[in-house]
This record gives structure tokens, C-alpha cells and sequence, in this order.
């Protein structure tokens, strides 16, 4: 290996390292909304009933998922790096007045603003990542940085402890303050990857993109489109889980705040931590014997959620659904480390943070329905079993799917 080759390894997996705590701090943010419902009910009154506390959680993934494909085209067309920067500034400042808000119409407009910083880091992140890896450690890179997302998720599951020691401002005030300081150390550390020619242009002419070109190429691959489908029907679960199973297992199990939040968090996180280390590392082994390794690697964890969602649903023993929380992260995690270098294999590089940006306009915003859906099966008194019932359903319709995608290059 000469000077060079090294070099770039080396940048390559300290840029994986660098992009984790933005990742950790992005999830972390999510989840404490989630856990603290409780307590930001209580400190806001005009947050009337549990399907106002839904349209919190929907507005933010409404705008993050129609801004997603936004976010992505201008990291491929322009720069990876000042998105990924960009949007940690704008992250840390809406945290931090987070903190603040007095009102229902506060909360719901500061959630919409997260939503806009969080559309420009994962596609811009994910591409910046694939740039530096395009052989057989995309997936692993992809899986580790994956990781930081459920670290985040699982300090966002103390935020109820938090709230119950401190205040639940504190959450937002304490960690906006770290993201500004980290986006600093960010602006002068975190460097592009060597840019892929454009094909039929010269090296880095980024210039020559538009967003028709790119919605072209992208439409015109019905590859894309199977992958589209496949990366919203497992979702709907993924969301289903992310904001309504600390209040499942408070009610069904009779928790009170913390636990239900660190229960509800701290199981399927950790076990979705190890699930996309292992995922991508068996995807790229599994892609020395085929072209279709990390595919099949993403389906077997897409039918790991089949029995989870349903012992989930029906358990009547917390020891039994802690069990099957943690069968859901793993499948959670093989699924979730596979999706772009999936992308990658189908799509050229100056498309592919514009093609996971779309993915992410339909599966977030099919998952916000879903949200406002469980909120009002709630206030009406539906059993939250049927909704996991069906999300197997649709886990184990998807599982068939992926097998459909026949992709080109490694």
C-alpha cells in the first residue's frame, strides 16, 4: 500500500469517526421528545391530548421527509462537507430554543425547523461516507456510523430521568449548546472525498448536475424505485417503535416515565447498535461470494422483524418483550446498515445523496402518518397489538421485495 493509498484509508474511517457524534446528537434529539412526553404535557398545557402530541412528532418528520431530496442534491451537486457542517449549526440552535418554547404553536414550529436541519446531514453524511469507501468496507463504514444513531437514541431513552432530576429544557438547552461547540471543531477538521467523474464530463464538474438530470437517471432504474418501497414498508414499524413504545410499555407494563423510556430505548438501541456492526460486516463478507450479498443481508434482518413486531405486540411479561425488543434491533440493525450501499450499487455517486433524500420523503412521511394514526388509536382506545401486527406483515412483505433488485457493481 504506497503513501498515498494510506493516507486516504486513514481520512477515510476518521471521517466515519468525526460524522459519529453529529449522528449520535441528530437521534438523540428524536428520541427525547418521545420519552419526555409526559413532561413537556405537564410544563405545556396547551398541548391538549395525545394526538397533538403525535402532530409534534409528525411536523418534524413531514418537513425533514419533503426537504430530504433537497438536502441530498445539494450535497451532490455542490459540497458534502458544509451541508454535513451547516446542518449541525442550524441543529444546535433549534435544540437550544427548544428549551424555551412556552406553547403548543412554539413547539410545533421549532419542531418543523428540525426538521429542515436534519434533511441536509444523512443524505449529505451517508454519500460523504460512500465517497470514501467505495469497495468491500461500505458497509461496514456505513454500519458504524449507523451506530451513532442508536447511541443517540439510547441517551435520548434518559431524557425521562433528566426531566424527573432537572427539568426537560435542560435536554435541549444542555445538548444545543454541545452541537454548536462540536460543529466548530467540525468546520476545521471534516474534508470531501476525492470526487467520482460525472460520467460524459470532466472530473468533479459538479456544475454540469441539475435536478432533472438527477430525477431522471433515477426514475428511469426500476431498481430505484423497488428500493424506494423496500426502504418505507419496514420504516413504518421503525417509527412506529422510535415514538410510541415508551408510552406501549408504560401502559401495558405500568412504568413510570424513566424506565418506560430507558426500556423502550435502551433494548432495541443497543441491540440495533451491535445489529448494524454485524450487519456490515456480514454484508461485505457475504459480498465476496456475490454481487448481492448486502441484499440478502438486509432481507434476513427484515424478516427478523416478523416474529419481534408480533411477540411485541402480545406479550404479557416484561421479561418476554424485553426479548423481543431485542430481536427487532438486531433485524432493525441488518436492515439499517444495508440501505445505501444498496443505493450505491444501483446509482451513480453525483446521484446517490439525491436518491436517499427521496427515499426518505416517502418512507418518513408514510411513518408520519403513521404516527398521527397511533396517536388517534390511543385517544379512541384501539390496542397498540394491532399495529404491530400489521407491521409484521408488512416486514415480511418487504423481505420478498429487496430479492427483486439485481444490482450492477459492487
Amino acid at each position: 500500500m504506497n503513501t498515498t493509498t494510506s493516507s486516504l484509508t486513514t481520512r477515510a474511517w476518521l471521517t466515519v469517526a468525526m460524522l459519529w457524534p453529529v449522528a449520535t446528537l441528530n437521534y438523540l434529539d428524536r428520541q427525547m421528545v418521545a420519552t419526555i412526553r409526559a413532561s413537556i404535557r405537564a410544563d405545556i398545557p396547551s398541548i391538549a391530548n395525545d394526538q397533538q402530541f403525535g402532530v409534534l412528532m409528525a411536523v418534524f418528520l413531514w418537513v425533514y421527509a419533503f426537504l430530504s431530496p433537497v438536502g441530498g442534491f445539494i450535497a451532490d451537486k455542490f459540497n458534502r462537507r458544509w451541508t454535513v457542517i451547516g446542518s449541525l449549526f442550524v441543529w444546535s440552535a433549534v435544540t437550544w430554543a427548544t428549551g424555551h418554547a412556552q406553547t403548543y404553536d412554539q413547539m410545533k414550529l421549532f419542531r418543523a425547523l428540525m426538521g429542515i436541519s436534519e434533511a441536509f446531514y444523512i443524505p449529505a453524511a451517508l454519500a460523504l461516507i460512500a465517497d470514501f469507501h467505495p469497495g468491500h468496507t461500505r458497509a461496514r463504514a456505513i454500519g458504524l456510523h449507523q451506530s451513532g444513531i442508536y447511541a443517540g437514541l439510547i441517551l435520548g431513552g434518559l431524557g425521562g430521568y433528566i426531566a424527573q432530576t432537572s427539568s426537560w429544557r435542560n435536554c435541549f438547552i444542555w445538548f444545543g449548546a454541545a452541537g454548536v461547540a462540536y460543529a466548530l471543531v467540525l468546520a476545521l477538521t471534516l474534508k470531501d472525498a476525492p470526487r467520482a467523474p460525472i460520467q460524459g464530463a470532466p472530473a468533479d464538474d459538479r456544475a454540469r448536475i441539475t435536478a432533472l438530470d438527477t430525477l431522471r437517471a433515477l426514475a428511469l432504474q426500476p431498481a430505484f424505485w423497488i428500493l424506494v418501497i423496500y426502504f418505507t414498508l419496514p420504516a413504518i414499524a421503525g417509527w412506529v417503535t422510535k415514538n410510541w413504545l415508551p408510552t406501549f410499555l408504560a401502559d401495558t407494563f405500568h412504568l413510570k416515565e424513566g424506565p418506560a423510556g430507558l426500556s423502550a430505548t435502551g433494548y432495541i438501541h443497543l441491540a440495533s447498535f451491535v445489529g448494524v456492526l454485524l450487519g456490515g460486516g456480514l454484508a461485505d463478507r457475504w459480498m465476496r461470494s456475490s454481487l448481492r450479498g448486502r441484499i440478502y443481508t438486509s432481507a434476513l434482518g427484515t424478516l427478523l422483524l416478523v416474529p419481534a413486531l408480533l411477540g411485541l405486540g402480545y406479550s404479557n411479561h416484561l421479561a418476554l418483550a424485553v426479548l423481543f425488543m431485542i430481536l427487532f434491533g438486531l433485524g432493525w440493525g441488518f436492515f439499517d446498515c444495508n440501505n445505501m450501499p444498496i443505493l450505491c450499487q444501483i446509482t451513480r455517486p453525483e446521484h446517490r445523496a439525491t436518491g436517499y433524500g427521496f427515499m426518505n420523503l416517502v418512507s418518513i412521511s408514510t411513518g408520519a402518518g403513521a404516527t398521527i394514526v397511533l396517536g388517534w388509536m390511543r385517544d379512541h382506545g384501539i390496542s397498540f397489538s394491532i399495529a404491530f401486527a400489521a407491521s409484521a406483515a408488512v416486514a415480511l412483505l418487504s423481505a420478498g421485495l429487496v430479492l427483486l433488485i439485481r444490482p450492477k457493481s459492487p
